[in-house]
C-alpha cells in the first residue's frame, strides 16, 4: 500500500456543508486505505482545476451548490476528463438520486449524512479504483 494519502475533493459553495461531509467521511474512512486528506473548492473554477491536474482520487460534489450544481459539474467532467476519478454526488432529498444517475456519479450520499455509510461508500468507491498490483 502507498504511504501517500489519498486526496479526496469536497465542492460546495457553502462552508458548513463542505465541514459536514468532511466531517462523516473522516480522515480515515476505512483501516485498509488509510488515512486522507481533503481539498476544499467553493467554486467550480477550482474543481475543475484540481481534477485536470491529476491530484484527485475521488471527489464528493454537493448536488445543491449554487450557481452551479454538483451534478452538472459531474457530468463535465466525466464526459471531458479521459481519466476522471470517481466522484460522489451528496444531495438534499433521496428522489434526487435519479439525477445523480444522471450526472454519471459513482456513488450518492443523502443529508443528513450519516458518518458510518458515508464513511463506506467512500471506502467502496475508493477500493474500486485502485488498480492492481502488478508482480513479476
Amino acid at each position: 500500500m502507498s504511504t501517500q494519502p489519498l486526496t479526496i475533493l469536497v465542492f460546495s459553495h457553502r462552508p458548513e456543508v463542505r465541514e459536514s461531509i468532511i466531517t462523516a467521511v473522516g480522515r480515515r474512512p476505512a483501516a485498509d486505505l488509510g488515512r486522507v486528506t481533503f481539498i476544499e473548492a467553493a467554486g467550480v473554477a477550482d474543481v475543475i482545476y484540481h481534477m485536470d491536474a491529476g491530484e484527485i482520487d475521488l471527489a464528493i460534489l454537493d448536488g445543491e451548490a449554487q450557481p452551479t450544481g454538483g451534478m452538472g459539474v459531474c457530468r463535465q467532467l466525466k464526459n471531458e476528463l479521459d481519466d476522471c476519478p470517481p466522484i460522489v454526488i451528496a444531495v438534499r432529498r433521496k428522489d434526487d438520486r435519479w439525477l445523480a444517475t444522471w450526472s454519471q456519479a459513482d456513488a450518492v450520499l443523502v443529508h443528513p449524512l450519516d458518518p458510518l455509510t458515508a464513511a463506506e461508500t467512500v471506502a467502496d468507491v475508493l477500493r474500486s479504483r485502485q488498480l492492481p498490483v502488478v508482480r513479476g
